[in-house]
């Protein structure tokens, strides 16, 4: 820019603002007037140590103003703009910048102040991190629901358990390493044509370590990897579980609607993959089901699917949470459940884009290396389903995780029921926009009718496939996004109208 140059103004967006008023601060979400900076570093670093988030910058706290009051504008302190950016860079560790994160975004708005002049909002998205951050003698924070909170130590340990920048199953086992020279060893080194004696080759891969140059002790990778009963040695649920019910739902009575016992999955992993899959597949082939006209339900769910959605579960659960991965075959679908959040800076929402970001990175390097191996660890699985059940006319495979799920899970669920020819088209809505409504649903239908809009959202809904964006909202007018979306998913999307 030449000196006699005048900055290029931001692009005026009145009705963005007006949105933001209207959204609540939360969990993704805060204001912030322009100012003191210590407050908006620590919440950028919640954000990022969390699932991400907007700070906009020139806006009052809802608590303290009202409407186009609380609309200050960055104007009336640009100092401390500039100084947040500087602050980012020097006062963050480690710092919130490629390669391994997208650096907070500075997106300017122009709007209308509290008084009628014009002036500019600036929005600072923040993504979810693939690492811990802290402030440099300013300590380490996570969001809450409206709120920051400093994280002690053990918490920051735990946080970095959680989010799969430290590996649980990375760490030393307190077995004797003489249990895990199996079958199911040798069947591993003959497929590599390993040559070293069997203790000395685990040192060499990483599956165990010399403690204090004597005894050598194996990871719990290695345990979960050899052991002929892996939970039995680690004391701790490392098994899979298959449920099949009759119906659409759990019955929680006495009357339980359970088709057959409960089915527990144990032994080496390759084994429970290979095991739960024909498990599943004999449920889906002899628990036949009738409708309610007395049709048989035909089970449409590609095998291969199923068999990802099974192994992604094994190789990416958090082996530390006492909970045994759980798969529920329903009449109409079927749940396959794992424990622990989703790792690193992968969220529901860019779970299809975002390649293999792996919580267990020594299960997926050698489990890939048996014979006929379930992974081939090409960062492919995720797209490769819903590029199947599209190809099937099925519905999208659908993923689940917090905030939508009241535990430390990732559910997926795969659906035995054709979509509808709109669907197709509301993906493609959400995709630009974000958000549907029903007013939307019935451009896309060439009708009229609301009921027949709302019944169709309202079966998305029970489904999972939608939720509320705006559940305070009256029905007619309320919003709906994906799972997992952010709070505001069309915040920099197109409008109709501009």
């Amino acid at each position: 820019m030449k000196p006699t140059e005048l900055p290029p103004r931001p692009p005026f967006d009145d009705e963005l603002v007006d949105q933001l008023l209207s959204t609540p601060e939360g969990a993704t979400f805060e204001f912030k007037r322009a100012g003191k900076n210590d407050r908006k570093l620590q919440t950028i670093v919640a954000f990022a140590n969390a699932e991400g988030g907007y700070l906009v910058l020139g806006i009052e706290d809802e608590d303290k103003a009202t409407g186009r009051e609380r609309v200050h504008g960055v104007d009336e302190n640009p100092e401390s703009i500039d100084e947040l950016r500087r602050l980012l860079q020097t006062r963050i560790t480690p710092q919130l910048a490629p390669p391994d994160h997208v650096a907070p975004q500075f997106i300017p708005i122009g709007c209308t102040l509290r008084d009628g002049s014009r002036g500019s909002i600036v929005i600072v998205k923040v993504d979810k991190s693939p690492a811990i951050h802290s402030i440099i003698d300013g300590g380490t924070y996570v969001r809450l629901s409206r709120s920051n909170r400093q994280l002690a130590a053990p918490e920051i340990t735990e946080l970095s358990m959680q989010r799969g920048t430290r590996s649980w199953v990375g760490e030393l086992a307190d077995v004797s390493i003489e249990l895990l020279e199996t079958q199911h060893w040798r069947e591993y080194a003959a497929s590599r044509r390993l040559s070293r004696p069997f203790q000395e080759a685990l040192l060499h891969l990483g599956l165990a370590r010399s403690e204090l140059g004597a005894r050598i002790v194996p990871t719990r990778a290695a345990v979960l990897l050899f052991a002929e009963e892996p939970s039995g040695l680690l004391d701790a649920k490392c098994s899979i579980r298959l449920f099949q019910y009759a119906g659409s739902s759990i019955e929680h009575s006495t009357r339980t609607n359970l088709i057959r016992p409960p089915k527990t999955i144990g032994g080496p992993l390759h084994v429970q993959i290979r095991e739960a899959k024909r498990a599943l597949v004999d449920a889906l082939a002899t628990g036949v089901q009738m409708g309610p006209l007395g049709f048989e339900i035909v089970q449409r769910y590609p095998l291969r699917v199923l068999e990802e959605g099974i192994t992604n579960a094994v190789l990416h659960r958090d082996y530390r949470l006492p909970a045994d991965i759980q798969i529920r075959v329903f009449e109409d679908r079927v749940e396959i459940e794992s424990p622990g959040v989703l790792p690193g800076n992968v969220t529901v929402a860019n779970l299809r884009e975002v390649g293999s970001r792996p919580r267990n990175r020594a299960l997926v390097d050698h489990l890939r290396e048996f014979p006929n191996p379930p992974n081939l660890d090409a960062g492919e699985g995720v797209r490769m389903m819903f590029e199947t059940m599209e190809r099937a006319s099925l519905y999208p495979p659908l993923f689940s995780s917090r905030p939508d799920l009241p535990r430390d899970a990732v559910l997926f669920t795969c659906f035995n029921e054709s979509r509808p020819d709109v669907w197709t088209q509301v993906e493609h809505h959400l995709d630009a926009h974000g958000v549907i409504g029903n007013a939307e649903v019935r451009l896309l239908l060439r009708t009229d009718d609301t009921v027949r809009a709302s019944r169709l959202l309202k079966s998305w809904v029970d489904r999972k496939l939608l939720v509320v964006a705006d559940p305070d909202a009256a029905k007619k007018s309320r919003r709906y996004r994906r799972p997992g979306a952010a709070e505001l998913p069309s915040l920099f999307a197109p409008r109709t109208g501009k």
